[in-house]
């Protein structure tokens, strides 16, 4: 026994030590609460049971959605909720099943063409993917790159998988149950929800309008109240009522009270650990769903828990974030739960209840896991439409029309994202308009910052600076700035080399100083582009001069050997205390290959340049 002591030693000082490299602690709750105080013990577990209020019934509705016996929402609530702060250290983001991953969980599975007694056998082994991959990410710092996807993309996703968790519960209020074929997308599911129409049980539609009514009555009188839990309770009251009614009053003998579909009760004595199936097949087919999942997971997380920590005027971190929940995501895979997100919800509730520390989401969890094991008996007194419409009113909550109408006004762009997203999202698949949308963005964006554009100025009769025309020549001999701002990656880089070889081509034109300042991102790309042109200037007889380069500018250079191209003669470092002062240095440089001629300079600008950031000077 002692090697295997030993390994486990060595993996967690190995795990430590990646941790340090890449700015991760293995176990921040321990900071989080070094010195926990009474207070914050009151407030936390205020908040954490004020929380769990929520999230039982939310963990038994997503579960429904994913179509997964609703332990195992509950399962997954809590023991996310437990484990995820443990590895994140932050009271900002309630972890558990969410809508969006619930949704994508079903038409994931629904895919594969699989039973139920496979999902069932299968879901551990995508959690520990899932799991796997966040955790991986997070030691590689990907949390970084989220920024870099729009929030349109995840407003269209979100508002598309609303509507499908909308949709895909009219059946369960209507008390039908019709299948669903394989391969249905969100306008099949609605057509046959609305064939099944005829086929309604009324009695079970009226008790869903009447808990439905009853949660809209109470999120607008009573919003801080764990009103879904309040509506589950009602609705199974007035259930109860109508079937102990039913043998003395004659007439509700025709409503068939007794075709009210009621959930079935939970045996939590059957809650054991679970072993994700090792099977190469399984994992191959898997592997596109664990990711886009684990993508969706921190893409959620992060747009809660950033605006929740800049309120509070703390830091977030991304990556801190991710391990938490990857490893959180192992756990549910270990103990029969689903895969953990940042639920909205519950993420403000807990903030709004006064959490002090992570330790109110432990507490969630723990509440969360009593429950389903001294109470989880009672859950065959809630009937599927209540559970169902409860369901629909959690799925339209998500729904911001404050978000669309900002995504679909702001840009042209913003709209073509959250148009791309949500058409892709309903017309064919919640994974695929996701990946859609994230790549439209990224498109759009290249295709924006890739579009440099000079206009050039000089002096006109009166000296004035004006753009040059064909009615206002080049004097010659002639020195131009150039003023490069933006991005010189590899998607601009080729363009401005164009557009530079269009100026350099006049013959008055001898040399052109470029002012380095505001360029960024410098690639191998525009690195050739640049060479490319210095060697084309000088077969003709040109000069290309370099001024306020900062440090990345010259160290591209010189990693590239550009600098050796140019010249390190005519490469003039920015000086931050004088910011003319490369410039002049530049202009004297060319003064010298000019034999000390006197010539006239002009600027190139963006088309924002005006007189203001201009120079025209003679020498």
């Amino acid at each position: 026994m002692n090697w295997m002591r030993n390994l486990f030693a060595d993996v967690r000082r190995g795990i430590a030590y990646l941790g340090q490299q890449n700015q991760l602690e293995i176990l921040p709750v321990v900071g989080a609460v070094r010195g926990y105080q009474g207070a914050q013990a009151g407030r936390d577990l205020r908040a954490g049971i004020n929380t769990a209020l929520l999230t039982l019934p939310q963990g038994m509705a997503y579960a429904y959605i994913a179509g997964f016996p609703i332990q195992y929402g509950i399962y997954g609530s809590a023991v996310a909720a437990v484990v995820g702060p443990m590895f994140s250290g932050s009271r900002f983001i309630m972890m558990g099943p969410t809508n969006a991953t619930s949704v994508l969980l079903f038409t994931s599975f629904l895919a594969l063409e699989i039973d139920q007694s496979e999902k069932l056998a299968l879901l551990p082994l995508l959690l520990f993917m899932i799991g796997g991959y966040l955790v991986i990410g997070a030691f590689f710092r990907v949390g970084n790159l989220i920024q870099y996807v729009s929030r349109t993309v995840v407003t269209g996703y979100l508002t598309a998988a609303a509507l499908n968790i909308v949709v895909n519960q009219i059946r369960n209020v209507l008390g039908t149950n019709f299948e669903i074929p394989e391969g249905t997308t969100f306008f099949g599911l609605l057509l046959l929800s609305l064939e099944s129409v005829r086929d309604a049980h009324l009695l079970s539609v009226g008790i869903a309008l009447a808990t439905g009514g009853a949660f809209v009555l109470l999120q607008k009188k009573l919003r801080l109240f764990p009103n879904v839990a309040i509506c589950m309770v009602f609705g199974s009251l007035m259930a109860l009522g109508f079937k102990a009614a039913a043998p003395q009053i004659e007439f509700l003998a025709d409503w068939h009270v007794g075709n009210i579909q009621m959930l079935t009760p939970i045996d939590a004595s059957s809650w054991a650990l679970t072993i994700p199936p090792l099977s190469a097949v399984w994992v191959s087919q898997l592997a596109g769903t664990a990711l886009i999942l684990a993508f969706l997971c921190i893409l959620e997380g992060a747009s809660i828990g950033k605006p929740l920590a800049a309120q509070a005027g703390e830091r977030f971190n991304v990556n801190q974030e991710m391990f938490g929940m990857g490893m959180a995501n192992m756990a549910c895979a270990l103990c029969s739960g689903m895969p953990a997100s940042g639920s909205l919800g519950r993420s403000k509730l807990n903030a709004a209840s006064g959490a002090a520390t992570p330790l109110a989401s432990i507490f969630c969890g723990l509440f969360c896991g009593a429950v389903a094991l001294s109470l989880g008996s009672f859950t065959r007194f809630i009937p599927q439409p209540v559970l169902g419409v409860l369901v629909m009113a959690t799925g339209l909550s998500i729904i911001s029309r404050f978000q669309i109408l900002i995504a679909l006004k702001a840009t042209r762009s913003d709209a073509i994202v959250f148009a791309t997203t949500f058409l892709a999202a309903l017309l064919i698949k919640l994974e695929f308009g996701i990946i859609l949308g994230t790549i439209t963005s990224i498109l759009l964006f290249l295709n924006k910052a890739a579009v440099p554009e000079l206009v050039e100025y000089t002096a006109d009769e009166s000296g004035q600076l004006t753009p040059l025309s064909d009615d206002l020549k080049r004097p010659d001999p002639q020195v131009s700035i150039v003023h490069v701002e933006g991005a010189l990656f590899f998607g601009a880089a080729e363009l401005f080399r164009d557009q530079m070889r269009r100026v350099v081509e006049d013959p008055n034109l001898k040399i052109v100083v470029m002012k380095m300042r505001n360029a960024h991102h410098l690639d191998a790309t525009s690195v050739l582009a640049l060479m490319e042109l210095v060697e084309s200037m000088h077969e003709h007889d040109r000069h290309l001069l370099v001024s306020e380069a900062r440090k990345p500018v010259i160290r591209v250079f010189k990693n590239s050997g550009l600098i050796e191209v140019i010249g390190r003669e005519n490469i003039f470092a920015d000086a931050a205390h004088n910011p003319t002062l490369s410039t002049a240095k530049a202009l004297r440089r060319a003064k010298e290959i000019l034999g000390g001629k006197k010539t006239k300079v002009s600027i190139y600008a963006g088309k924002r340049g005006t007189s203001e950031d201009s120079q025209n000077a003679e020498f």
